[in-house]
């Protein structure tokens, strides 16, 4: 997604543009595809957007499309507590004065209005601050609300998370209002809305995509890279040529020996069902108490995200659908016999949210002068989101056409 996002923001300003893929197709994890297992097409992943997510709502818009999305007509969030059976929903007002704290049936169960207040603490915390030691004293709030969000969110567990990120999160959404909260996922798939419109918008900006083109080293002459090489690949960078790197973490510290970036992964698991749930106001759920934490309706399948899931890793295939599959029936009482899944483990998903990690996120430009790093791990002051990769991804490009002009100019 940075690549894209940088590739198609340079297109954008009539920028020659070669984008180099090391796979079959783009977007890296971001994506949709046909599974034969359960005989529909399922994302890779699921991914809650935000109205407030303007990185995104920029790039949907310059590739044309802002329209893909869907979500329901008001600032809600629904929850279901497997251990005790209570279902709620959260519902948010428009404006950035947080009146629906003072309703009743608006907030989590057993929370008080006041306690909200201390919502401010993420805002105002440090990378130094953890979670769930910032956190946990503000009972039930904490455990039904604040500990699941920081987990999906982070992808870390709260006790090691910092709480830094979470709170640059929530004043970007919930600290501007409700019209800031508005839940938003793609309509159709991940690949129907970030993915295939943006090789379109390349294409018909004239730029050059290259499929498996894998970048194994780079070529570093004069303090800058003159060239780039790789099992398919052999191209010479001229002096008025910007790279843009926008590779994994642990990809990049090879490409760039002596890069210090996050070197310690969260997993992230992902189990698809060929069912259905009620899809309520929401189209999606968040449980708590149980293996399952967040879930979606997406046409013929339901699917699960289970974040922060290095200690689930390794679980059986089996064993991890049928604890989830479990959970799903006590949440929405649907049959209890298992039908088709497909689980997908994603080892290492994102960098793990640690304070320690935050200190080793890179800047976007580096040592060469026409080199600039993109991705989600980079110093964004975000977590590893796609709101975060989509910055960095233009943060890249701007940098890169800064350098491109005075280089031009000199």
């Amino acid at each position: 997604m940075a690549g894209l996002a940088a590739a198609t923001l340079l297109a954008e300003g009539g920028h020659r543009v070669i984008l180099y893929e090391a796979g079959k197709f783009g977007g890296g994890r971001c994506r949709s595809y046909q599974d034969s297992e359960l005989g529909c097409r399922i994302d890779n992943g699921n991914h809650l957007l935000m109205s407030g997510n303007q990185a995104v709502t920029r790039y949907l818009t310059r590739i044309g499309a802002i329209d893909t999305l869907t979500g329901p007509t008001r600032p809600v969030f629904p929850f279901i507590d497997l251990i005790s059976g209570k279902s709620w929903t959260i519902r948010l007002n428009a404006g950035r004065i947080p009146w629906w704290v003072l309703v009743k049936s608006w907030r989590v169960p057993g929370t008080s209005a006041s306690q909200y207040l201390a919502l401010r603490r993420l805002e105002k915390a440090c990378n130094a601050d953890l979670v769930a030691a910032l956190m946990q004293d503000v009972h039930p709030l904490y455990e039904h609300l604040i500990e699941p969000l920081a987990v999906a969110v982070l992808n870390t567990k709260p006790a090691v998370a910092s709480a830094a990120p979470l709170g640059a999160v929530l004043q970007e959404t919930i600290g501007r209002g409700g019209v800031a909260a508005m839940p938003r996922f793609p309509r159709q798939g991940l690949s129907e809305s970030f993915i295939d419109p943006a090789l379109r918008y390349l294409s018909a900006n004239r730029a050059e995509i290259r499929f498996g083109a894998r970048v194994a080293a780079l070529g570093i002459e004069d303090g800058r890279v003159a060239g780039l090489s790789g099992p398919n690949l052999d191209e010479r960078i001229e002096p008025t040529e910007g790279v843009i790197l926008a590779v994994p973490p642990w990809v990049a510290t090879e490409l760039l020996p002596g890069l210090v970036a996050p070197n310690q992964f969260e997993a992230i698991l992902n189990v698809h069902f060929r069912a259905r749930i009620p899809e309520g106001e929401a189209g999606f759920y968040g449980l708590l108490g149980g293996t399952a934490e967040w879930v979606f309706q997406k046409g013929e399948a339901v699917s699960v995200t289970v974040s922060a899931a290095n200690d689930r890793i390794n679980v059986d295939a089996g064993q991890l659908a049928q604890k989830i599959w479990t959970d799903l029936h006590r949440a929405f009482r649907i049959e209890s016999s298992m039908p088709a899944f497909r689980v997908v483990k994603e080892k290492r998903a994102t960098f793990a949210a640690t304070p320690e990690q935050l200190l080793r996120r890179p800047q976007t430009r580096t040592h060469l002068t026409n080199l600039f790093l993109a991705g989600d791990y980079t110093a964004t002051n975000l977590p590893a989101t796609i709101e975060g990769a989509i910055r960095s991804g233009e943060s890249a490009a701007a940098l890169c056409t800064d350098w491109s002009n005075q280089h031009l100019a000199s």
